[in-house]
């Protein structure tokens, strides 16, 4: 099955892949550069949670509606 995972910005990967090992490190979650397999769908969920949860939070402020 083909990957669709594209980028609008390509040149935004590095930084996000950055922003993704930064997480992991903080929610505890060994995550190493290439295939990481043996995660838990539980453990690749949270990343990608908190990743979302911190650019929305990011994006509002920018937006001027902190909390």
């Amino acid at each position: 099955m083909p990957s669709n995972n594209t980028y609008v910005v390509p040149e935004a990967r590095g930084g996000l892949d950055q922003f993704k090992y930064e997480v992991a490190r903080e929610v505890g979650v060994d995550l190493r550069e290439g295939y990481n397999g043996e995660l838990t769908t539980r453990q690749a969920g949270h990343v990608g949670g908190q990743m979302v949860k911190r650019m929305i939070e990011i994006a509002e402020r920018n937006l001027g509606h902190t909390r």
